[in-house]
């Protein structure tokens, strides 16, 4: 099986990623690589994608109602925080020690899904000047 090729396109959605502190939606990634690369087309944003998935370089994060997000893969333990007002996600530190201790006695935990939601601090803060 031939290796995928290492496209300019491919490499700048690579570079987006790798430049992301959070995970980012297509329509993100998008714009992010059309600002170094104009022209670039959703086509290509999924193709990507894809072949990052099925290579391990990218994971998926799933939000309940969401359309998926993605990040680098091999990251250490995290969580994330869904913001309900501009709907970006961002991470947030996780602690496996602090699952053991809500894990009911007796019961075997294999994996869990945690996502935060309420308001990211440039919405919060946005929001207090609109009250204020």
């Amino acid at each position: 099986m031939a290796k995928p090729r290492n496209t300019g396109q491919r490499k700048v959605i690579r570079e987006v990623f790798e430049q992301s502190d959070r995970p980012l939606s297509t329509t993100e990634i998008l714009k992010a690589a059309q600002r170094r690369r104009p022209g670039l087309g959703i086509a290509t944003v999924y193709r990507t994608v894809r072949l990052l998935l099925d290579s391990g370089w990218l994971s998926t994060v799933k939000l309940p109602g969401e359309p998926p997000r993605y990040e680098m893969a091999g990251k250490p333990h995290h969580h994330h925080f869904y913001c309900n007002y501009c709907g970006r996600v961002f991470e947030v530190p996780g602690s496996l020690q602090l699952l053991d201790t809500i894990v009911p006695a007796g019961f075997l935990l294999e994996g869990h899904d945690l996502v935060l939601n309420g308001r990211c601090r440039a919405c919060a803060d946005e929001k207090r000047c609109r009250d204020a």
